[in-house]
């Protein structure tokens, strides 16, 4: 098979580290597969294909604030990519971040349909079948399952300054979806999969059915955590972890604050991620800036006694997963797809908000200790996270749509 993916990112952050693993799988069982992105290293390969320019992005940034509508700009970059595509003439043609100020969504949809090429639309956010928002339950706006307008969210994600196109940008991607002849739609949690069933933008397509992301299970697997511990002066600590690439309070990061105070002497908070300027953290807050470095990363969960998972807006949670991995237990808030993360006696999941039962569950694996989660941990991850077991179950995907 030939698999064209296109993504905002390559190789960095999540869904482009999701969308490099993907491809080097592929290859390595045989299949050709080009990853075509906006940001990322540029290392030339021919697997690879570069949308645009920084300044064709900025433009479209631009353009996207002033005039409110997302997606419809760059229409030069987007008619090369096109271009690209018919030399390289791919079977599937997966879809997965496209609102970030790079491709013409129009034209792009336009050209599967009267191509008549397989697309996979992977949902790592909900902004391909709402009218631009990314998440909604925050806002509690569930509009999008009829008919966006009067946007609560408009200053949020894809900002505008002025006007409110939501209304019309839905009504687009449910006519452009639709006229997709094999079209199909993945949710990376069950919870996502189940809201995006309830799309009108997706009312034609052939399939939606859930692949959890995957971790690379090698690479995030238990470490000795000593040496770390050591580094850190934290040998005598029990730790409470918190990632995120960028903390705000829909992040969770006022719930870390909370549950800081709450946080007994021996007890310590290591807060991974940009903070944003002007935020105060307490004494027993050890802050690490954003890392991209897989080791680096791997370390600290391995070093964790406990995960606390504060979003409450997750599409699918991937640090929870990646802590798992390691052999560390997750608590979270019971919402969007966090809780279907902790399996089993992998930790705890609790009341949004509820920072009594959070701060006693956190208390709960502290005694315990963590030898008992370890290889609970690790086993469900390798059971749900596994880049084999799930890339196999695209492949199958992948047959049946092009069979069709």
């Amino acid at each position: 098979m030939k698999i064209l993916q296109i993504n905002a990112v390559n190789k960095i952050a999540s869904t482009g580290r999701t969308t490099s693993e993907m491809a080097a799988f592929l290859r390595n069982a045989g299949h050709s597969c080009v990853v075509a992105y906006s940001v990322g290293p540029q290392e030339n390969s021919a697997w690879e294909y570069q949308i645009g320019s920084k300044t064709d992005a900025k433009m479209h940034g631009l353009l996207s604030r002033v005039s409110g509508k997302q997606g419809y700009f760059s229409k030069g970059a987007t008619r090369k990519l096109l271009d690209f595509t018919d030399r390289f003439a791919p079977d599937i043609v997966v879809l997965r971040n496209l609102h970030a100020n790079y491709i013409h969504l129009p034209m792009l949809l336009q050209y599967l349909a009267q191509k008549d090429i397989a697309t996979v639309v992977v949902l790592h956010d909900c902004w391909f079948y709402t009218g631009k928002c990314c998440h909604y339950t925050v806002a509690g706006c569930y509009k999008w399952q009829e008919s966006c307008g009067n946007c609560p969210a408009l200053k949020k994600y894809n900002k505008s300054w002025f006007f409110d196109k939501t209304a019309e940008m839905l009504e687009d991607k449910k006519r452009l979806f639709g006229a997709i002849p094999r079209l199909a739609v993945v949710g990376v949690s069950d919870w996502l999969t189940n809201e995006a069933k309830k799309s009108p933008v997706f009312r034609s397509a052939e399939e939606i059915e859930r692949i959890y992301n995957w971790v690379n299970t090698e690479t995030f697997s238990p470490r000795e955590p000593a040496a770390l511990r050591q580094q850190l002066d934290l040998q005598d600590k029990k730790v409470v972890l918190s990632v995120a690439s960028g903390w705000t309070n829909e992040k969770g990061l006022d719930s870390v604050l909370q549950l800081a105070g709450r946080l007994q002497e021996k007890q310590k908070l290591l807060l991974v991620g940009h903070i944003p300027e002007g935020v105060d953290l307490p004494d027993n807050v050890l802050h690490i800036p954003q890392t991209n470095n897989l080791e680096e990363l791997v370390s600290y969960y391995s070093m964790a006694d406990v995960l606390f998972q504060p979003s409450l807006e997750e599409t699918f949670g991937k640090v929870s997963a990646e802590a798992l991995s390691c052999g560390t237990p997750v608590v979270c808030f019971r919402l969007t797809a966090n809780p279907e993360l902790v399996g089993e006696n992998c930790g705890a999941v609790v009341p949004v908000g509820d920072m009594a039962c959070l701060t006693e569950q956190i208390t709960r694996i502290f005694e315990t200790g963590k030898n008992f989660y370890k290889d609970r941990c690790r086993k469900f991850a390798l059971e749900n996270f596994d880049l084999q077991q799930n890339m196999e179950q695209y492949l199958r995907l992948f047959e049946r749509l092009i069979q069709k």
